[in-house]
């Protein structure tokens, strides 16, 4: 019999965005028996973020749907898996006294072995400390800035606990750049444009692609950023239309990526919307949201959201979720699902012990498919691995990869190689554009 604090306010709209925001506030608990007879100990492993929000609650959710996996077949070591909960409160905003509290509340009254938590920006830093602290090892699911994982390499005995589970922001534009370097190899286009919504995550990003574009042979021809709460875009597309923009790459988290996409096909506007992110499209429900009005727009996304299945752990680990909970898994629940799956419990069992600096030597040496790469490995900093493997093209690092929509579908357009895995092609809009001029 599972026996659990129910989670409260349950938000039935999750959007997909590749920068995460984390939170706090109480604290749920969620005991995980298998029905054979209990173990005198059990591996705790503490949940630190936002119970009540989009994010929090899928990944608490994914956590336990991976314990309780482990728990039937066994647990670890022969001890049953125990997730255990509480509310960093984040998404009310960053009050460092409440998201301190909460992790303290993990490590010093629930005891905790292992903390997969969601804490970008000064929650990061300062949580990192208290870890340090305390020596806990900890997993962190917000992409981010460089600074933490820097901070492993600049003073690794006092940060050697922290390891990341997201690409950071550098990952990304790298993924951003090399899509448009194939776009141009494919169709020759070169007259690049971007629109970003005005917020931190992007900042990093454009300053890199005004760099990177020109010394790479593109003609940036248009930057354009734009403030929260924007409806309108035809000013947006007016201005890159004159600028004689041939791709536009939007950098768009929020709910505004909707009036931006029925705004495109509305306006019929002559650019190719490529490469960048558009959160409220890289989930199948975009097609819907948008009135299918997303057809030949692009997007960064997950692979197991779209269910393109780029590992053999995507398609089982989101049908037992959406089996378990009714509702669809998310790249952060992902993120947790393989730390409790597959990430800790193969160092655990490796290193034969829940003792810190032994599973810190054996997640150093990680080498495992999970739902998010057929071959997870950690950086020396503790960063996520992503890439193609040169060595081994059948177990690639943690892939950013684009998708397109065509006719209501997500077909992934990069990398190369999962683009040809898939037998796909870019698609182009029925209007007028560049592309009219493709042989």
């Amino acid at each position: 019999m599972l026996d659990s604090k129910a989670i409260t306010k349950v938000q039935s709209l999750i959007l997909i965005a590749i920068i995460v925001v984390a939170a706090v506030v109480g604290g749920a608990a969620y005991f995980l028996w298998s029905e054979e007879e209990q173990s005198s100990e059990t591996i705790k492993i503490g949940i630190f973020a936002d119970l009540d929000g989009l994010m929090g609650k899928i990944i608490y959710h994914a956590a336990i749907l991976a314990a309780e996996q482990l728990n039937s077949e066994g647990g670890l070591l022969g001890k049953q898996v125990e997730v255990i909960g509480e509310d960093n409160d984040l998404e009310s905003g960053a009050d460092m006294v409440v998201v301190n509290s909460a992790l303290n509340r993990l490590i010093t009254v629930d005891k905790v072995d292992f903390i997969i938590g969601l804490a970008g920006g000064d929650a990061c830093l300062s949580s990192q400390d208290v870890i340090a602290e305390h020596k806990k090892i900890f997993f962190n699911l917000a992409a981010g800035q460089l600074e933490d994982t820097q901070r492993v390499l600049d003073n690794y005995e006092k940060y050697k606990y922290y390891f990341r589970l997201t690409e950071n922001a550098t990952t990304s534009f790298r993924g951003i750049t090399d899509c448009l370097i194939l776009m141009r190899e494919n169709i020759g286009f070169n007259k690049i444009g971007y629109l970003a919504e005005d917020r931190g995550w992007t900042k990093g990003i454009t300053q890199s692609l005004d760099q990177y574009l020109p010394e790479n042979g593109f003609d940036l021809v248009y930057k354009g950023t734009f403030s929260l709460g924007t409806v309108d875009f035809s000013s947006y597309f007016a201005a890159a239309e004159a600028a004689g923009v041939e791709v536009l790459v939007p950098l768009i988290a929020t709910d505004m990526g909707l009036s931006f996409v029925k705004e495109y096909y509305d306006r019929q506007s002559p650019l190719f919307v490529y490469g960048g992110l558009i959160g409220i499209i890289s989930t199948p429900e975009g097609w819907e949201w948008t009135d299918e009005k997303c057809n030949h727009v692009s997007t960064v996304g997950a692979p197991i959201v779209t269910g393109y299945p780029v590992t053999s752990k995507i398609l089982p680990t989101r049908d037992a979720y959406k089996q378990r909970w009714n509702e669809d898994i998310t790249s952060g629940g992902a993120g947790a699902y393989d730390v409790v799956r597959f990430i800790l419990s193969d160092a655990i069992e490796r290193a034969g012990t829940i003792e810190t600096e032994a599973v810190i030597e054996a997640l150093e040496e990680t080498s495992i498919e999970t739902t998010k790469a057929r071959n997870w490995v950690f950086t020396e900093s503790h960063d996520v691995m992503v890439g193609e493997n040169v060595h081994d093209p059948e177990a690639d690092y943690q892939l950013v990869m684009i998708f397109q929509w065509q006719n209501g579908e997500l077909v992934p357009v990069y990398p190369k190689k999962i683009m040809e895995e898939a037998g796909a092609s870019y698609t182009f809009p029925d209007w007028a554009g560049p592309w009219d001029d493709l042989d």
